[in-house]
């Protein structure tokens, strides 16, 4: 959108403690050999984007240059881009990150605030938004990209605001609920009292076979 002339004045990446991007966009270097997090906010939980290989190559337009990138990231764990492409990211892009007791503490203010509840990865994203601001005075107004509902976290989301007892099952849901004064959508409300229909467990190593299995 921005190149076909959206008035973009900035993109910011907001990552939570898994920050590989965040370190990309600042130094130019892809380097996925670093400690994996598990966190509040598992959507963002990655060490190896897919959508950064599409926005390589169309900054480059080279299949060449990216396949290069691709295959040292395969055999090493790490690609440096060159300048010109380094140039080109933070011309357009801007990057942080926060971890989950920062995440949690700007959910539990934001709602507390304006009665707005996030969930955790938008709390990811606007704790971002924020630091932005501080660092560069840039007061652009902004849209923070949210995309999930709160009630699909609710164990985080409660947490964070200082709740220490939570139900179990379908329950959390109308918990939430409660605590916050907000409905939950209807198609997770409307799961309280229905029939649990999966409950096995299966080790990755199983994965391969139980797919076989389902297909028969």
């Amino acid at each position: 959108a921005k190149t076909m002339g959206l008035p973009v004045k900035k993109l910011i990446c907001a990552s939570n403690a898994n920050n590989v991007l965040t370190d990309f966009i600042e130094t130019g270097v892809y380097d996925r050999n670093r400690p994996f997090y598990t966190t509040a906010s598992p959507s963002m939980d990655i060490l190896i984007s897919s959508n950064l290989e599409r926005l390589l190559y169309s900054l480059s337009q080279s299949d060449e240059t990216v396949r290069g990138y691709m295959a040292a990231l395969s055999a090493e764990g790490k690609y440096t881009v060159s300048q010109e492409i380094r140039q080109a990211v933070t011309d357009s892009f801007a990057a942080g990150w926060c971890d989950d007791r920062r995440t949690g503490s700007e959910l539990a203010d934001l709602f507390s605030r304006k009665g707005y509840l996030m969930d955790t990865h938008t709390a990811v994203a606007w704790s971002v938004l924020k630091d932005y601001r501080a660092e560069t005075g840039d007061e652009t107004p902004t849209v923070v990209v949210s995309t999930a509902s709160p009630f699909k976290f609710c164990s985080s989301v409660l947490e964070a605001m200082g709740e220490t007892q939570l139900r179990s099952g379908t329950a959390i849901i109308d918990q939430l609920a409660q605590t916050t004064g907000i409905q939950a959508p209807k198609p997770l409300s409307s799961l309280a009292g229905k029939k649990v229909r999966f409950e096995a467990c299966v080790e990755k190593t199983a994965m391969p076979s139980v797919v076989r299995e389902l297909l028969r």
